[in-house]
């Protein structure tokens, strides 16, 4: 999966300038911040290899403000989402959102000089849903084609999925998680999740 998580991250690492962010169509805004990342990582690779915590503020920062995290957590839990309460269900937001920054953050310690080529976007006019189809192209290797689900709100466009080779994030956790909340429960699976982020881990 880290694959996933360091494509992921370069492709969709946002202008912190929100307000105009807010007024790009979803491939310009993608497009963009793809080349913007790029050349910080190569400008500041060493820096940030020595010191990994800039990476994950850089990433708390920038990309993941452009992710629906609730939205994102309805799908990952199913049905223990509606069977949560609101407290754990806002625990559960925050600690899969630290998973999320220091899963990208490890991750792009390994980046390696991927370009990124879009493919045709196929989006009817008017539509607030929409996925961005991207291949990520490595020196010497396959692409690997990577899709970014997105829908807009009134703040813009935001992510709440992203497929590699046809599997989607979501699915991939929630498989794992709604394994472990069968067998520890809700309260169980966040502080799993604390545990991790502690120690500094994110998905493999």
């Amino acid at each position: 999966m880290k694959r996933v998580f360091t494509s992921m991250l370069f492709c969709l690492a946002l202008n912190t300038a929100v307000a105009v962010a807010d007024t790009l169509d979803p491939e310009t805004l993608v497009r963009q911040t793809s080349d913007q990342m790029l050349a910080v990582l190569k400008e500041q690779h060493d820096v940030i290899k020595a010191e990994p915590d800039r990476l994950y503020d850089l990433v708390d920062d920038i990309v993941l403000p452009h992710f629906d995290f609730v939205r994102m957590a309805r799908w990952v839990l199913g049905k223990h989402w509606r069977k949560a309460s609101p407290e754990q269900q806002q625990r559960f937001v925050d600690e899969f959102r630290t998973l999320l920054v220091r899963t990208y953050g490890t991750a792009l310690l390994e980046y390696t000089n991927q370009t990124v080529r879009f493919l045709p976007l196929r989006m009817a006019e008017g539509s607030k849903d929409v996925t961005v189809r991207t291949e990520v192209v490595k020196p010497g290797g396959a692409s690997i084609p990577i899709s970014y689900s997105m829908f807009h709100r009134e703040d813009g466009w935001k992510v709440y999925d992203v497929s590699i080779d046809g599997i989607s994030l979501v699915s991939n956790y929630r498989a794992d998680f709604s394994a472990q909340i069968n067998s520890t429960g809700m309260d169980g699976l966040i502080q799993r999740l604390v545990e991790r982020n502690a120690r500094g881990g994110g998905a493999s």
